[in-house]
């Protein structure tokens, strides 16, 4: 428990320290960018890392999140943090009527059921246009905190809740109930674990998490159009937590960071950054597979 807190107050006075160590304007706003991307890590990695489920819709959730709170506050005056409470619920529900229907396939079909689902998402914020405005987008959005510093800190802020209250929901028995589920649904279901409960509970909770991501990033660009939740979204989440170590709580923190920071620092490559970029997956999928984290600890010997 010591270790916890200790690791956690040093977490928080990195994250306090950051925008002064990269005091440019373009380095502060990809701080933003990082805080975001570890709260949509976080959320996929709680259906995928820890109950098992291949989810690639997330970026769904991210455009709902994205969408309600915007038009909310646009359209009908609502203040950031109301429209923002009702944009995670509304998150959440699907997300809950998402895993009605999923909660009974596995595998490959599973991926193709949520996968139909983002798609589905992203064609109604095209073709919705009297509310989304489509392909137009909506425009002069503000953020909640009007310098870009205030707006790291309250996305940090509140990405290190997260992390703190998910840490504390993985470590206790509903936690152990989504390993049960994960490493093997038949004998869970023996022990007495309604499965399809827990696995919607899981869907439910990681699409409120990413929704709260999605109400911070039309403040951030200033702009909401339906390309900034294409599939390539969902399938850049998932590379985030395989690529830290799913199935952990720091791994996805950390795939989040490499991969937020890793476009930005390959650009001096020119048209070869996206080259250099795909081989460095590749490599740590075919040599780390278990993530950087679980690298990390085969070479510390640690479990």
């Amino acid at each position: 428990m010591r270790v916890r807190i200790v690791s956690v107050l040093i977490a928080i006075l990195v994250v306090a320290a950051l925008p002064w160590l990269l005091q440019t304007p373009y380095w502060r706003g990809i701080l933003v960018l990082c805080a975001m991307n570890v709260l949509l890590a976080l959320s996929l990695n709680l259906v995928l890392g820890y109950t098992g489920q291949l989810n690639l819709g997330q970026s769904a959730f991210f455009a709902i999140g994205a969408y309600v709170s915007t038009i909310l506050i646009k359209s009908y005056g609502w203040s950031f943090w109301l429209a923002a409470l009702v944009a995670v619920g509304g998150a959440g529900l699907l997300g809950l009527a998402l895993a009605a229907f999923a909660v009974r396939l596995r595998g490959h079909y599973l991926a193709i059921a949520s996968l139909g689902f983002a798609v589905i998402t992203y064609q109604v914020l095209i073709n919705w246009e009297n509310v989304t405005q489509g392909v137009r987008g909506i425009y002069g959005i503000l953020p909640p905190v009007r310098s870009t510093i205030g707006l790291f800190y309250l996305v940090a802020g509140i990405a290190v809740l997260v992390y703190v209250l998910m840490d504390n929901l993985v470590r206790s028995p509903i936690g152990e109930t989504l390993r049960a589920i994960r490493e093997d649904e038949v004998s869970a279901a023996s022990l007495g674990i309604n499965a399809a409960v827990w696995k919607a509970f899981a869907f439910g909770l990681g699409a409120a998490i990413a929704g709260l991501a999605g109400c911070f990033y039309p403040g951030f660009v200033g702009t909401l159009v339906p390309e900034a939740f294409n599939i390539v979204e969902s399938f850049t989440m998932l590379a985030m937590v395989i690529v830290g170590g799913m199935g952990t709580m720091i791994g996805p923190v950390i795939g989040a960071i490499v991969l937020t920071f890793l476009p930005e620092v390959l650009r001096d490559f020119g048209e070869f950054r996206l080259m250099i970029y795909g081989l460095a997956l590749t490599l740590v999928v075919l040599f780390m597979p278990g993530g950087i984290v679980q690298a990390w600890r085969a070479l510390t010997g640690r479990r």
